[in-house]
């Protein structure tokens, strides 16, 4: 027997996605591991699962690299409402459900505009700014996003001993380009290397901007695989709501996979 599969990538932020509704998918850690393996396997930031949910168009179910059920996953979320989109299941606007809860979203072409769950009780320090934004995600500010170390100086971050007894966290540095333009590259938690986009971490990244520079929305960012824009309101002294992810999401290519673990 075999799985059919479909790959999507939103600004390089690439997942494979499998059409769940029959419960069928055989989870396992090590099987989604071997399929997000980029030498062994079909490669992937993540795998979703598209499943049947009551009074939703879908469940969404995320994996990260690791096999491991992860948190929220923006750009996975924004690519899996264009894959529910291409299924049928809507024609321009539809609501999900997602391990942090309910969101909405529009599909206009090949742009997924993606409410975002709320977002409170930040963090700020004078280094760095820590808030939840579905995924828990570390914010510091450098002057050349180019020349910074990711890969080591984030998992220092991720697995050190403020953050990693806690299950770690996502690390993201942001150099400001001009007024409401960022740029971001960010160490990703499950991947455990660094991503060519996160949407979770470009929201947090737009939010704090927002604090330290007082910016209005939108908010451009840019990140290796592409640009995205942040959309939110400002809705109490520490909170935001109305929060939107917004940005391309595109089919690569479809095959199956080999059933079983």
């Amino acid at each position: 027997m075999k799985i059919p599969f479909y790959k999507y990538q939103g600004t390089g932020n690439d997942f494979v996605m499998v059409d769940d509704r029959n419960l069928q998918f055989p989870v396992s850690k090590e099987f989604i591991a071997s399929i997000c393996h980029r030498r062994f396997g079909v490669g992937a930031d993540g795998l979703i699962l598209l499943q049947n949910a009551e009074g939703y168009d879908f469940r969404m179910v995320y994996f990260n690299a690791d096999g491991g059920e992860g948190s929220m996953c923006g750009n996975g979320g924004r690519c899996v409402v264009q894959f529910a989109k291409d299924l049928g299941l809507f024609t321009d606007t539809t609501r999900f459900i997602a391990v942090d809860g309910e969101h909405e979203a529009s599909v206009d072409g090949d742009i997924v505009r993606l409410k975002m769950s709320g977002v409170k009780d930040l963090e700020r320090y004078d280094e760095f700014d820590f808030m939840n934004t579905g995924s828990p995600h570390y914010v510091t500010y450098v002057d050349d996003v180019t020349e910074v170390d990711v890969v080591n100086i984030g998992s220092e971050i991720r697995y050190g001993s403020v953050y990693g007894p806690k299950g770690g966290t996502n690390v993201n540095f942001v150099e400001v380009i001009e007024g409401n333009h960022l740029s971001v590259r960010t160490y990703e938690r499950g991947v455990e290397d660094e991503t060519y986009s996160c949407g979770t971490g470009v929201t947090a990244c737009a939010l704090s901007a927002h604090l330290r520079k007082g910016w209005v929305s939108p908010i451009k960012v840019e990140t290796i695989g592409g640009s995205l824009e942040v959309a939110y309101s400002k809705n109490s002294e520490s909170g935001f709501s109305d929060i939107y992810l917004i940005g391309p999401a595109v089919k690569v290519f479809e095959g199956d996979l080999p059933a079983g673990s």
